[in-house]
């Protein structure tokens, strides 16, 4: 090799390598995959691009066998290909911006339209003639798009486009650019055809004033799982992307204004349209950008301002807000901010630029104290810092201070007094403002100073840096010495009033330093300590210095009924704390707090005295709960808080408030603690007609403590049995419609059963024994499958023996509340203990009968995996019955693992020559097919694998399956022992190497 030729190796072999481009069939392989991908800084391909190439590979045409093209079949490849398309573009948050920059027209039109047929929307049915309003979130938001679309495209088909130049002559290329033009057309057509429709939909959504949602990836996500079961929590609720109604109009206005536009060369008076709609455009757009949550809402204020000013030109109309940025015209806009802190934002940022006239700021001003006086009381606040802003613009132009300014001087807070210094420090730019505004403001701090009286509101403003930087020291001193006579020569207190040199740096921030401190402490006699000072200091209710101190509404009249006000803020905040405390499991500060506060209350109120015994039982029972969790000690509880809880569900004292959670818990504990003797013999009977939680208890604790038990003790089953259906269960009305007839609607909550179903979950979530939770998911488990009538995939269960095997009203069961508790309870009950098998095996068939087998394979292997130490030892023949089996075999089929097929068929009693033999025979398997044959001890399977190989001419295959048969340990002339001892060496490692696959 040459110097040259060597040189040009080694700068070829020093160049970094570009990683591999990711194929669209990869995300097909890896669910997950896609995610990741699209999460990554500059991913390759882009977005835009996996949109095109799913739809692609989506819409292929097949060849049959006859040679004839067929439409693109609708399979799983295909239907899933669309998803990834979707997911995509959820991902892309439906930009339209970004989607036709990238997308061609008839590409776009089938995403779109793959969008509308996900989200529900009623095929056959003209959009217009829809009611988004009474439509679910996603489904009207799917049609709103679409329409947008339509409107976006036919302007933009409207502009003249450059020709691109012809380059080599390429017939294939040619006639595909061909195709996708005429096509184009034929969508252009039709959504011309269309458009009138297109805008009657966009005007009616200007009417809906509510939110709407889109699909996200998670909603996607949930309706390609089980589009039955996903389909209230992302049609009918709030599950998707959040899109506000003011961006929503913003966009809409905007399509608007620029299809009456085009449309204004032939009609002049749509160019008055398109004005009306621009101008509403501009003022959301203007209320967007000022409240800077804006998520969805995407503009070219370019674009937007050539439409404006060549609509002024049409339509012969000057536009005030040209002359001056914001007219009167936008004062309603300000008006409807959400968050008026961007409001006040915008005003102090007035003060330096001096963009708003007055006029218009006092207009603002005056709107709000309108609303004031209409009673809107939470309005005070804002019409206090407006007023502060308001005299900060005139003092800085040297104008006359407003009387309400002076009347807030009358009566000075502090609060007013901080934010009056940080406007006034916000509004003058040592730089950049003007001689005359610092002067003008000097002038406005030497007035707030001989108008305060109050020394600690002085310090604040006179220890300012802006007041110490635009007075001159001998300003300051002269101020400071005629403030200090003033305050010795006035006093009206009975004691001196200090002067303002003998008050300390620390003065004015005594309280808030108290407070805080007040916040942070956990020590009763602290807390007792730091009020006593507060109130000594100001007499106000300090239970509300947080905002996140929170009692139980049951409690506060009675605790807000406390005459003596250090008492009730000192009960109050010891009994929050403490709750606080319960919640983050810090049990020994809460029993702190509780003790506390119950000997605090004895003294004077016995009603507040069980309030807080039964809080300090409820704290009891959480703390022993808590230890006994998992990782924790299962040790009983005391003999005492037993005989609490008994004491508790027995309590007859009238006027004492009782929250609900706390019998709630009582129940739990006792059916915990296996107390089913009490429950079930010794609670009074008149305590279980009027608590539904004990009835609820003692109905499993009978039916927990006659398992298995013969027939005829499965009354209390029944009984059980009758109770749940009942909270399952719909209730039905008759609504009348406008044309006379009658319809029947079903309510989702019914008030037949004893409690709402999400209560009874919420309870269930609080029981720990294995026992109970067995006994509910054997009764849900039955309940799904008579509901589902089902009989092939039906979910197994313990004890499914006991419960009846029919519903006499069908028609009654809510079918999808039944499906969700039953998920919930399988999932809740294997965080408790993800080990026990028999709920693994009911979560796998979950997973079977809603189609999701490669899950339903990973929870079929688990199960197998905890009772065999990971297989080390053989799976005990009731956990992998027969029909266990089959389902693994089935879920292997379907993920076309067909030569994992083969090999579980030989686990099965009687070995299933005819499925293995058909696996076999599949070319296409999605599995590692011969590096699976070391697995099989069949010696028929073996030989029928040597057979097609040979057959195919697969002469290395061929030899793997010969190898596999020549191992003497399958040699049929062996004892029985040691062929049993080959099968369950092979059973094991296969099993492991499936866990391997699937876990």
């Amino acid at each position: 090799m040459s110097a040259e030729a060597a040189d040009r190796e080694a700068a070829t072999g020093s160049r970094p390598c570009t990683p591999p481009q990711t194929s669209w069939f990869e995300f097909l392989l890896d669910e997950g995959l896609l995610e990741k991908h699209l999460q990554g800084s500059s991913p390759d391909p882009s977005p835009v691009q996996l949109v095109i190439q799913f739809l692609e590979q989506a819409s292929k045409p097949s060849v049959n066998e006859q040679n004839q093209v067929q439409p693109p079949a609708d399979n799983r490849r295909n239907r899933t290909l669309k998803l990834l398309a979707l997911k995509v573009s959820a991902h892309l948050k439906w930009d339209l911006d970004v989607l036709e920059k990238g997308l061609s027209i008839p590409v776009l039109n089938m995403l779109l339209n793959e969008l509308l047929c996900v989200s529900k929307v009623p095929p056959g049915v003209k959009h217009v003639d829809l009611d988004l309003s009474s439509l679910p979130p996603t489904t009207a938001m799917a049609v709103l798009i679409y329409n947008r679309w339509a409107i976006r495209t036919i302007v933009l088909s409207s502009f003249p486009e450059k020709q691109a130049k012809p380059g080599p002559h390429q017939m294939n290329m040619l006639n595909l650019v061909q195709q996708e033009k005429e096509l184009t057309e034929n969508i252009l057509k039709v959504l011309k055809e269309q458009a009138d429709d297109s805008i009657r939909v966009l005007e009616g959504v200007l009417h809906i004033k509510k939110d709407f949602y889109i699909h996200t990836l998670r909603t996607l996500d949930l309706l390609a799982a089980d589009p039955c079961t996903a389909n209230g929590e992302t049609e009918c609720s709030t599950a998707g992307l959040r899109i506000s109604a003011d961006e929503l109009h913003c966009q809409v206005h905007y399509d608007l204004g620029a299809i009456f536009f085009q449309q204004g060369f032939s009609d002049p008076s749509a160019c008055e349209k398109a004005r009306e709609h621009f101008l509403k455009t501009r003022e959301l757009w203007f209320l967007l950008e000022l409240d800077s949550r804006a998520l969805h809402c995407h503009l070219d204020e370019k674009r937007l301002a050539g439409y404006w000013n060549a609509c002024r030109v049409l339509t012969g109309t000057s536009d005030p807000g040209d002359a001056q940025l914001l007219p009167y015209a936008y004062s309603h806009v300000f008006c409807r901010l959400p968050h008026f802190q961007a409001l006040i934002e915008t005003f102090i940022q007035d003060n330096m630029s001096l963009s708003f006239p007055n006029y218009f700021r006092q207009s603002i001003l005056r709107e709000f104290l309108h609303q004031v006086q209409q009673g809107d009381r939470t309005l005070d606040e804002v019409c206090h810092k407006l007023c502060v802003c308001n005299a900060v613009r005139d003092a800085l132009e040297g104008q006359v201070l407003s009387v309400r300014f002076s009347q807030l001087l009358f009566k000075p807070r502090k609060q007013m007094i901080d934010f009056l210094m940080e406007v006034c420090a916000k509004s003058v730019d040592k730089k950049s403002s003007s001689e005359t505004s610092k002067r003008n403001m000097a002038f406005f701090l030497r007035t707030l100073c001989e108008s305060l009286q109050d020394p600690s509101l002085l310090l604040i403003v006179s220890s300012h840096e802006l007041f110490t930087g635009l007075l001159a020291d001998e300003e300051q001193k002269c101020l400071l010495d005629q403030i200090k006579k003033k305050s010795t020569n006035v006093s009206h207190c009975s004691k001196p009033l200090p002067t303002f040199y003998d008050i300390p740096a620390s003065a004015s921030v005594n309280i808030g330093q108290l407070e805080h401190q007040l916040i942070l402490s956990l020590d009763a006699r602290r807390i007792r300590q730091i009020l006593i000072e507060l109130h000594g200091m100001a007499e106000r209710p300090f239970w509300r210095v947080n905002s996140k101190w929170e009692i139980p509404s049951d409690y506060i009249s009675v605790i807000l009924g406390i005459k003596d006000n250090l008492t009730r803020d000192l009960v109050y905040i010891l009994l929050a704390k403490g709750l606080h405390c319960i919640t983050i499991k810090d049990f020994v500060h809460a029993r702190q707090l509780f003790s506390a506060c119950l000997e605090l209350v004895t003294e004077f109120s016995p009603k507040l005295r069980q309030v807080m015994l039964n809080e300090m039982l409820l704290l009891d029972i959480r703390a022993h709960e808590a230890g006994a969790g998992p990782g924790g000690s299962r040790e009983r509880p005391p003999a005492d808080l037993v005989s609490r809880v008994r004491g508790y569900l027995e309590m007859r004292i009238h006027d004492v408030p009782l929250r609900q959670i706390v019998g709630e818990e009582c129940v739990a504990f006792m059916l915990n603690w296996r107390e089913n003797e009490y429950l079930t013999l010794q609670v009074p009977q008149s305590l279980v007609q009027s608590n539904n939680y004990v009835k609820l208890g003692q109905l499993l604790a009978a039916t927990c403590k006659e398992l298995p038990g013969p027939k005829e003790s499965r009354r209390t089953a029944k009984d059980l049995w009758e109770v749940v259906l009942q909270i399952c269960s719909v209730s039905t009305q008759h609504k009348r419609a406008s044309d006379g007839r009658v319809s029947l609607i079903k309510q989702r909550e019914s008030t037949v059963g004893i409690m709402p179903r999400s209560k009874f979950v919420t309870f269930i979530k609080k029981l720990r024994e294995p026992l109970v939770l067995t006994t509910l998911i054997s009764l849900f488990v039955r309940l799904h499958s008579i509901v589902r009538d089902d009989i092939v995939n039906e979910v197994t269960a313990e004890h499914l023996s006991i419960w009846p095997t029919t519903i006499p009203n069908l028609q009654s069961v809510d079918v999808e509340a039944v499906a969700v508790t039953v998920k919930e309870l399988v999932t809740y009950a294997l965080s408790l203990n993800p080990n026990n098998h028999s709920w693994l095996i009911t979560q796998a068939d979950i997973y079977f009968v809603t189609n999701q087998y490669s899950t339903a394979l990973h929870y079929y292997l688990q199960a197998g995996a905890v009772c065999s130490d990971f297989f080390s030892k053989a799976v005990p023949p009731d956990v992998y019955t027969d029909q266990v089996l089959k389902r693994m075999i089935k879920c292997c089929s379907l993920l076309n693992c067909h030569t994992q097929v083969a090999v579980l068929c030989q686990f099965l009693r009687e070995v299933d020559y005819m499925t293995a033999f058909k696996a076999l025979q599949e070319q296409s398997s999605h599995d590692a097919m011969d590096s699976f044959y070391d697995y099989i001890w069949d010696v028929t399977i073996l030989e029928y694998l040597t057979y097609i190989h040979h057959k195919r001419g697969e002469n290395e295959k061929r030899q793997i399956a010969i190898k596999a048969i020549g191992q003497t340990e399958l040699n049929a002339s062996n004892p029985e022992e040691v062929l049993q001892l080959a099968a369950q060496k092979r059973k094991k490692k296969f099993l492991q190497a499936m866990a391997r696959l699937y876990f």
